[in-house]
């Protein structure tokens, strides 16, 4: 059980920058527009003109987008259907918008040395994030820092905007943790392996930071496959009937391992709150601003008290679901190749290049950045210890077992035949 922090973490004003910059102006100010001084009452009807218009726009908008696959800023006009979002980043400066972009980059180049790292053995395992850090690194920065972040296992770039050090992501994967960071330094929950359970844990907490009459707000990740958990389902209903302050984030990637989205749903994930009582909205994960817009808008009105909301964010798996999966059996490459048109590093790059808001000095010092945070991780990781590889056994039962006596042979025995094979 995580201790509840809402009540002891230092308030922030709505406007306050966002933890986690790692040197960099955070992207994700809060940008509030009402006041969140309203009391939260749980278990009360939600019949606001706010909740009310919200839930309308969500089952009329298929997709809100703010930013081009072709970098042009789009939904600012007055009579657009995303005007509403686009006010929350309407003030958005270019040193922010840099900031946005640096977040992705680097969250990228640090996901490109760990699925290296696993290919030449160092780590057991590694789920990528490649195509979706437009979504994360948004919705990330649209939290603040008293705010409640739980995670699957791919939010690496949350991680990154909560100010995880990324190489402590890396030690569970290597198998010398469980977890490799306090959860409540920042607010940022252990990964998760269980497909669905967080959205569970994240209500219950929220429901608690409600009734310590807290203003902070909370989000859960999940995968477009574990909504189909009935976890999450649960989540749903807890949360619309407590009235809870949890903001649920799927990102749809398209792909839950080799099941695809249409043998999933019959209906756009979003809608799904509907049945609950509580407003969805498909967001563009692959634009950064419209992430950050949706959730910003998700996550203040949580903390008003007008309770959850769901994001489904429309993206792209473009790697294997883990290094343990061959995407090329279930999926074709011009399913790909159509997506990358659609990266959303390059989408905010065009932007901030027609914008005359980055030069050519920025990218290039941000690609030595880069390199250097791909050196630094891959040096973390060589110096980790070597995983015991009998660990698994020692805490199976308390007294121990004979069946467990028995399985930690047969894997010694196993062992021993690699050493023996080097020998011949």
């Amino acid at each position: 059980m995580t201790e509840s922090t809402a009540a002891r973490k230092p308030r922030r004003s709505a406007g306050s920058k966002a933890a986690g910059t790692t040197g960099t102006k955070a992207a994700g100010t809060t940008g509030t527009k009402a006041g969140t001084d309203a009391k939260r009452t749980t278990g009360t009807k939600r019949t606001t003109s706010t909740t009310r218009t919200a839930a309308k726009k969500g089952s009329e908008t298929e997709l809100v987008q703010l930013l081009t696959p072709e970098g042009e800023r789009v939904g600012t006009a007055a009579n657009s259907a995303d005007a509403e979002y686009a006010s929350y980043v309407a003030d958005i400066t270019p040193d922010e918008l840099r900031g946005l972009y640096r977040d992705m980059v680097l969250t990228r180049r640090f996901d490109a040395e760990a699925t290296a790292l696993q290919r030449q053995g160092e780590l057991g395992l590694w789920a990528s994030l490649l195509g979706q850090e437009a979504a994360q690194i948004g919705s990330g920065r649209a939290t603040r820092e008293d705010d409640y972040v739980f995670p699957t296992y791919r939010e690496h770039g949350v991680a990154w905007c909560r100010g995880v050090d990324p190489t402590n992501l890396l030690g569970m994967f290597r198998g010398v943790n469980n977890g490799g960071w306090d959860p409540n330094s920042n607010n940022f929950h252990l990964y998760t392996i269980v497909i669905g359970s967080q959205a569970l844990h994240a209500t219950g907490y929220a429901m608690g930071v409600a009734k310590d009459g807290a203003d902070s707000g909370v989000i859960a990740y999940f995968g477009d496959g574990a909504s189909s958990q009935g976890d999450v389902s649960e989540a749903f209903n807890f949360a619309a009937v407590y009235n809870a302050p949890v903001v649920f984030f799927c990102q749809n990637n398209q792909w839950a391992i080799s099941e695809s989205n249409e043998k999933q749903t019959r209906v756009p994930l979003y809608q799904r709150a509907q049945g609950f009582g509580f407003p969805g909205v498909r967001v563009d994960g692959n634009d950064v601003l419209a992430s950050l817009a949706v959730t910003r808008w998700a996550l203040d009105r949580a903390r008003r008290g007008e309770g959850p909301a769901l994001i489904e964010a429309y993206t792209y798996r473009m790697g294997a679901h883990t290094t343990s999966d061959d995407p090329s059996r279930y999926r074709h490459d011009d399913e790909r190749a159509a997506w990358e048109a659609k990266d959303p590093i390059l989408r905010l790059r065009r932007f901030l290049e027609s914008a005359n808001h980055a030069d050519e000095g920025f990218f290039a010092e941000l690609e030595a950045e880069s390199e250097a945070l791909g050196k630094r991780v891959r040096e973390v990781v060589r110096a980790m210890p070597d995983p015991d590889r009998f660990a698994i056994f020692e805490h199976a039962y308390a007294d121990g077992h004979a069946l467990v006596d028995e399985e930690r042979a047969q894997f010694a025995a196993y062992q021993a035949s690699f050493a023996d094979a080097e020998g011949v």
